[in-house]
């Protein structure tokens, strides 16, 4: 059974941050070899989903909304713009929407669903806007992770509720007569 993973934002895609002057320097992130062997570390995985659909839970500061919010339409432009295949597909398959209810501690809450993930591609926010704003990674990294209420996201990774007697996932609950299927919510940016 896959659980839901609560991470900071972009682990492993961090841009460098200048430190103050003085100030003590985080020390770089390894795995300790053991003495004999001949491992090296792989390095550490972006957003990657181990399922064909998937969801991040982003909990916004309400005063970083439009933060949030610009930093979002310059991903959804790097998407549509990247010449990559694997961004192109990621394009096509990721939603974006906003809560109309409070999220936790009355932060504002955003859920990006990727239907479907692509296999293999990282969702890592600071990686695709590095790759399409180098000069501007910096400043929109620092928006970005500064408008989260929480220490970071949750991503989780969805597996279809089967049908008993069968191995195929099921599209829905199925339609209670007389009743309009419901309306999908509409994503974040157009």
């Amino acid at each position: 059974m896959l659980e839901p993973q609560s991470t900071a934002p972009l682990q492993g895609a961090t841009p460098a941050t200048p430190t103050a002057p003085g100030a003590p320097v985080a020390p770089p992130l390894v795995t300790p070899v053991v003495p004999g062997t001949n491992s090296v570390a792989p390095p550490p995985l972006g957003r990657v989903f181990a399922s064909e659909t998937g969801i991040i839970f982003n909990a916004i500061k309400p005063d970083k909304v439009m933060d949030f919010e610009s930093v979002i339409a310059k991903l959804r432009t790097a998407l549509a713009n990247s010449k990559d295949a694997m961004r192109q597909q990621q394009a096509r398959g990721w939603k974006m929407y906003k809560a109309a209810e409070p999220g936790p501690n009355n932060s504002v809450l955003y859920v990006f669903v990727m239907d479907p993930a692509v296999k293999g591609a990282d969702y890592g926010v600071a990686k695709i806007l590095s790759e399409a704003y180098p000069t501007e990674i910096t400043d929109l990294y620092r928006m970005y992770t500064g408008a989260f209420a929480t220490a970071g996201q949750t991503i989780v990774n969805l597996q279809p509720v089967t049908e008993p007697g069968t191995t195929q996932g099921t599209k829905g609950l199925g339609a209670v007569p007389g009743s309009a299927p419901p309306k999908s919510p509409s994503p974040l940016v157009p």
